[in-house]
């Protein structure tokens, strides 16, 4: 049966980019302003601290792996910040390395900083199926890809930028995976981490052109309809009928932007049988017309 996550994350094409490597030293600090974008830290030695929209920090240790997906006010500072108005010097000592704090104290702390980016304009997807931070450590597959990319950092080798990004992209899937299970927020990942409702979400990931009904999803997952109904709102933060028709969406999006096809084509492909009822179900959720949508992706990409 299809993966959902995989689809998902094919579907929406996020990677890992502007990726720089910080050498701290001294007491510094960093604000992020929600307009930032999201951003990743992979800390390769020493030690920080990370807060976000004002909640307490948390201590970022050698190996950990943290990603704020959504947009928001975060600070990274050394674990003593500066006195409130202290200015951190913030200098390029070579292409893409960067040196915080007073340049004549000893690093206190190295890491892989950067943000990350989606091919998809449904990146609020991405966003929903994770908590505000998430924070990865004592990972053994993650800690192996932070040191990869440490290890290509530090390095001079050919095709070293493809290798990083490659690299990159893994360790934002894996990150991705690592918040899977029932303390998950709700969204996909929890709703997969429930046996029951696993099976409904595949067959609709599987089969998003099927007339499904809730009954119907209910039978597939061994629950009566008002028992599969509760628990999917529950566990996957929305209703199965909504939840099937923000998929079909994100599908027929990615189909308009990608490969052109007609509106007929697309309506047909995502589970419509006519392409006016497809019009009308893609206006209301996306807010433009399939065809205007898909004229405005192609002037946006040239």
């Amino acid at each position: 049966m299809s993966d959902p996550l995989t689809q998902i994350v094919e579907l929406l094409q996020p990677s890992a980019s502007f990726s720089k490597l910080v050498v701290a030293g001294g007491p510094w600090t960093v604000r992020r302003s929600e307009g930032g974008g999201p951003f990743y830290c992979a800390v390769l030695d020493g030690s920080l601290r990370l807060s976000t929209d004002g909640r307490e920090p948390i201590t970022l240790e050698r190996g950990d792996f943290a990603l704020v997906p959504a947009s928001c006010d975060s600070v990274t500072s050394s674990l003593e910040p500066p006195p409130p108005g202290v200015q951190t010097q913030h200098v390029e000592t070579s292409p893409g390395v960067f040196r915080l704090g007073d340049p004549d104290a000893p690093p206190s702390v190295r890491m892989l900083v950067g943000h990350c980016v989606c091919g998809s304009d449904d990146a609020n997807l991405l966003v929903s199926l994770l908590p505000q931070l998430v924070h990865v450590r004592g990972h053994r597959r993650l800690i192996t890809l932070v040191e990869l990319v440490n290890e290509e950092t530090r390095g001079d080798r050919p095709g070293r930028e493809t290798i990083l990004a490659r690299l990159l992209d893994v360790l934002l899937i894996e990150a991705i995976r690592s918040t899977a299970g029932p303390v998950a927020p709700p969204g996909l990942l929890r709703g997969l981490a429930d046996p029951r409702l696993a099976v409904a979400l595949r067959q609709i990931h599987e089969r998003p052109t099927q007339a499904w009904t809730v009954a119907e999803l209910a039978r597939e997952a061994g629950l009566s309809r008002s028992t599969f109904f509760e628990r999917f709102r529950r566990e996957v933060g929305v209703a199965p009928i909504e939840y099937l028709l923000g998929w079909r969406m994100a599908q027929a999006k990615d189909l308009l932007r990608r490969e052109g096809a007609s509106v007929a084509q697309v309506a047909a492909r995502v589970g419509y049988s006519s392409a006016s009822t497809f019009s009308v179900a893609f206006g209301r959720h996306v807010g433009t017309p399939p065809i205007l949508y898909a004229r405005e992706q192609r002037t946006g990409s040239r």
